[in-house]
């Protein structure tokens, strides 16, 4: 019998310590969730050109209304003066059964990033 009372004592006893164990684990574990659970999500940077792609395609509207844009490529920045830049952006247009191309030059002073000109280009 006392053998029996041994073994039931041992159980208990290592069942304690598991629980000591634990316990003392909570903290670090707590913190590691917390950490897990709220660590910022990683932004994306927008493109230095996105500004210009917007208003690229807010003046495309204002010029065709009825067009709806379908496709946006941004094709590249280029130095026009010592003190000025131009974006150049190629969209795609559908208004009905026709589609073309438009490219879309926006000039702007790279110090203040003053608009100087928006020009049009109707391609295939």
């Amino acid at each position: 019998m006392a053998n029996h009372f041994e073994k039931e004592r041992d159980k208990q006893v290592q069942a304690a310590r598991r629980l000591y164990c634990y316990r003392n684990m909570m903290p670090l574990l707590s913190t590691v969730l917390f950490l897990f659970l709220f660590q910022p999500f990683p932004t994306y940077a927008q493109p230095p050109y996105a500004k210009w792609g917007r208003l690229a395609m807010q003046e495309t509207m204002k010029r065709y209304p009825n067009a709806q844009i379908v496709d946006y490529l941004h094709v590249g920045r280029k130095q026009k003066t010592p003190t000025t830049s131009e974006e150049t952006f190629k969209l795609l247009l559908q208004e009905g059964n026709r589609r073309w191309a438009l490219l879309i030059h926006i000039e702007f002073v790279n110090q203040t990033e003053d608009v100087v000109n928006i020009s049009y280009e109707e391609t295939r």
